[in-house]
């Protein structure tokens, strides 16, 4: 625990996290269950397998259609729109079952049953209903599998799973902050532990937030951590203005493969910049431009962006000797975990 690409928690061990599967047919498994997948099976039977003359959609590009646009065909909408998109659900779903059959296959996933879903698809219709599917296919693979999704927002979500990874000094004040960098948003927070409520970390919850689109405004990487850094010292401010005891502390959640060292080896081509680079260090580049907290200069932390966001849904899980995670968004993230006692 307390350092960068932590293999433990609080009363768990990290098994595994980013596991490149291949797939049998090319590239890999997380390619074919992941947000990205399902839209081009959407294209593909809008383009196949459509039920009218025109399209249901119009000329709107597969992907530009909004998600609340293909959710609403679900529940009530035009009926050949509604066709297509069951199409996709059903071959998403099945992709999505094989792709969980083949990470329980793997050394580092033995013995998991539960997996819990995150990401942004599951927070949409036709994400749900793709994995209530996938999930009667692994039923009916007499796989023993149960999917759940997660049970708070996917975005808090990469904030409070730090609860389990935080510094302890960090859990003894009331609050610390958090980040999620992901490939178009980049979100900060101030997470309140309240440990004392349940010392799982079943009562966390996020006192404050802030968000940015770095996506629409293109910055460069220098930029990049320059403006996540003013809006963790933001934060840190109003946590002053509120009297929040806040920790010397910040735990940053990042896609790809982080080192012990804290360099990002992988999976950060949807960053601004090279985030890769030789001699970049994502937590001493932003601890330098962060003000200090309670006096010094905040300790800084990294780790895998679904490992965090897993280890948000460890108080829901605590039954489970051993359990996983996979996250739908551009691509597929996955983590697997055993809980200690």
């Amino acid at each position: 625990m307390a350092r960068h690409a932590a293999e433990r928690g609080r009363g768990l061990s990290i098994d595994s996290w980013n596991l490149p599967l291949r797939h049998p047919e090319g590239g890999f498994v997380g390619d074919r269950a992941s947000q990205t997948a399902f839209r081009q099976l959407l294209d593909q039977a809008r383009r196949e397998h459509g039920t009218c003359r025109r399209d249901p959609f119009g000329r709107t590009p597969t992907d530009e259609l909004g998600k609340r646009e293909i959710d609403l065909v679900l529940v009530g909408g035009d009926p050949d729109a509604a066709h297509v998109v069951h199409l996709a659900v059903e071959e998403y779903a099945r992709s999505l079952a094989a792709g969980v059959r083949t990470f329980i296959a793997q050394p580092e996933w033995r013995g998991v049953r539960h997996i819990v879903l995150g990401g942004g698809f599951p927070g949409h219709e036709a994400g749900r209903l793709a994995i209530r599917r996938a999930g009667r296919l692994l039923t009916l693979a007499r796989t023993g599998v149960r999917l759940r999704v997660l049970g708070h927002d996917s975005d808090e979500g990469g904030l409070l799973g730090w609860v389990q990874l935080a510094p302890a000094a960090a859990l003894r004040r009331q609050a610390f902050l958090a980040v999620d960098i992901g490939g178009t948003n980049i979100r900060c927070g101030i997470v309140e532990p309240r440990l004392r409520l349940d010392r799982v970390g079943g009562r966390a919850r996020e006192l404050e937030h802030s968000q940015w689109g770095h996506a629409d405004d293109a910055p460069d990487r220098d930029g990049a951590v320059r403006r996540l850094a003013a809006m963790l010292n933001g934060l840190s401010a109003h946590a002053r203005t509120r009297g929040i005891d806040l920790a010397p502390f910040v735990g940053v959640a990042c896609p790809g493969e982080v080192g012990a060292d804290g360099h990002l080896r992988s999976g950060t081509q949807n960053l601004p910049g090279n985030w890769e680079a030789d001699g970049f260090f994502l937590a001493n580049a932003l601890r330098g431009w962060l003000a200090p907290v309670r006096g010094r200069a905040p300790r800084v932390l990294l780790h895998n962006d679904a490992v965090v966001q897993g280890l948000s849904e460890r108080p829901r899980m605590r039954a489970q000797r051993r359990w996983g995670v996979l996250t739908i968004g551009t691509g597929l993230g996955n983590a697997s975990y055993t809980n200690l006692g």
